[in-house]
C-alpha cells in the first residue's frame, strides 16, 4: 500500500451557510474516487452555524464560557483547576466539550457539530451529487489521550467507510487467531491528515489517497475543475465505497465496558459515597482469607488503639460462635471478630462502630460483602462480621 497525504489550500474563511462541497470541490478539482477527505470539524461547525456569542474578555467571558460548557456537557469525567474533561452529548470524552476559541473572532466560540456523522454523510452526498465523485469523509477534531502527553486528531464523524477495521477471526503468520484486534482506522487517517493541515496554516481539509480502492484515474491524473454551474465529471462509473452505516459513533465505548470512566478524584468521591451507603450482604463464593487479611491490614493504622480484628478460619470455632450469635446468615463462608479495649464507655463504643465500618469498607474494596451481627452472648465490646 502506498499512501499520499495531500493538502487542500485555498478554501478561505468559512462562514455560516457556506456550501462546503462547493468550497472543497473548487479548491481540489483533482479529487478522485476513493480519496478520503479529512475535514476539520471547525469549518463544518462554522458552515452549520454552531457558534455562540460571548464577551471578548474579562470575567464575563469566563462566566459565559462556563455556561456554554455546562450546556454541552452530559457528565463531568474529571476536573483539575480550570480544566474540565467532560463527556459530550455525542458520547465523546474530551477537554471542554470540544469548545474552541481559535481561528474565530474573539467574541465567538465554536461548538462541535450537533451530529458529526450526519455532517459527514451530507458532505459526501453533496460531493457525489454535484461532482459525481465518490469519496469517504472524516470529520476530525483534536483530542488528548489518557496516559499520553500531546494531542492528536481523531474522527468525530465518518461516512463512506467503516470506522473500525475488525481483525477478529483472522490468523496471523504464526497461526494465531486474532481475538481482540479492532483498529480505529478513521482515527489513524484523521491523525495522518493533521500532519498536513496543521493548526495555523489555514488548511482545514486534507486528502488521504491510496487507503481505499479506486477506479483508474483519468489520463490527466485528475478531473476537470467543476464549471460554475455545477457541471460534473467524465462518464466513467464511480467506485462505491463500503459503509456499514454506524459512522464514528462506533468508536464510542459503552459505559459498562469503560474501565476509565472517571478521573481519579471523581472515582474516589464516588467510592466514598458508596461507602456511606454500604449495604449488608454476603458473597456467593468462598471468602479468600488472604483478601480478608489485606482488609484488616488496610485499617490497622487508623482504628482506635487496642481495637483488634480477628479472622476466624477454624470451622469448629466458627460453628460454636454461630450458635451464640442472633441472626447468623445461612451460607456465610467467613467470620470476623472485632473487639474494643475494655472497659469502654459510650464514646468508645461510638468509635468502635466507626472502626467496624472502616473495616467493612476495606472488605468491600476487596470485593467481600459483609453483614454486621450482634456480639456473642455476654459481650458489649465486641462484634461479629459474617462474610
Amino acid at each position: 500500500m502506498r499512501l499520499e497525504i495531500l493538502p487542500v489550500p485555498g478554501i478561505g474563511d468559512v462562514t455560516e451557510g457556506d456550501d462546503l462541497a462547493v468550497l472543497i470541490g473548487t479548491a481540489a478539482p483533482w479529487l478522485r474516487d476513493g480519496d478520503v477527505l479529512v475535514v476539520t470539524s471547525k469549518i463544518v461547525s462554522k458552515a452549520e452555524g454552531r457558534l455562540v456569542d460571548v464577551p471578548a474578555d474579562g470575567p464575563e467571558r469566563l462566566a459565559a464560557r462556563d455556561e456554554v460548557l455546562a450546556a454541552e456537557t452530559a457528565r463531568v469525567v474529571a476536573s483539575r483547576g480550570a480544566t474540565r474533561i467532560v463527556q459530550t452529548h455525542h458520547g465523546f470524552v474530551m477537554a471542554s466539550a470540544g469548545i474552541d476559541a481559535s481561528n474565530v473572532d474573539k467574541t465567538r466560540l465554536v461548538l462541535l457539530p450537533v451530529d458529526p456523522d450526519a455532517s459527514a454523510r451530507a458532505l459526501r452526498a453533496a460531493l457525489r451529487d454535484r461532482y459525481r465523485i465518490d469519496v469517504a469523509v472524516i470529520i476530525s477534531d483534536t483530542m488528548g489521550r489518557p496516559w499520553r502527553n500531546g494531542l492528536t486528531d481523531v474522527a468525530l464523524g465518518v461516512a463512506g467507510m467503516p470506522a473500525i477495521r475488525d481483525h477478529r477471526g483472522e490468523v496471523d503468520p504464526y497461526g494465531n487467531e486474532l481475538q481482540l484486534t479492532q483498529m480505529a482506522v478513521v482515527d489513524e487517517l484523521a491523525g495522518a491528515g493533521e500532519l498536513i493541515k496543521g493548526k495555523c496554516d489555514q488548511v482545514p481539509v486534507a486528502v488521504v489517497r491510496g487507503y481505499l480502492p479506486a477506479s483508474s484515474p483519468p489520463a490527466d491524473g485528475g478531473r476537470a475543475h467543476p464549471p460554475a454551474g455545477g457541471g460534473g465529471r467524465d462518464d466513467r462509473p464511480a467506485v462505491r465505497l463500503v459503509d456499514d452505516g454506524s459512522g464514528a459513533a462506533a468508536l464510542v465505548r459503552e459505559s459498562a465496558l469503560d474501565l476509565f470512566s472517571l478521573g481519579t478524584a471523581e472515582a474516589m468521591a464516588a467510592g466514598m459515597r458508596a461507602a456511606a451507603t454500604l449495604a449488608d450482604g454476603r458473597g456467593e463464593a468462598p471468602v479468600d482469607p488472604a483478601a480478608v487479611d489485606r482488609a484488616i491490614a488496610a485499617v490497622a493504622e487508623v482504628v482506635a488503639p487496642g481495637t483488634t480484628f480477628t479472622q476466624i478460619t477454624d470451622d469448629e470455632v466458627r460453628a460454636g460462635l454461630a450458635a451464640t450469635v442472633d441472626g447468623w446468615p445461612v451460607g456465610a463462608s467467613g467470620l470476623l471478630l472485632g473487639a474494643a479495649p475494655t472497659p469502654v464507655d459510650q464514646p468508645d463504643l461510638v468509635r468502635f462502630g466507626v472502626d467496624l465500618h472502616r473495616l467493612r469498607i476495606a472488605l468491600a474494596a476487596e470485593g467481600i460483602p459483609s453483614t454486621l451481627l450482634p456480639p456473642p452472648t455476654g459481650s458489649i465490646a465486641s462484634a461479629c462480621l459474617a462474610l
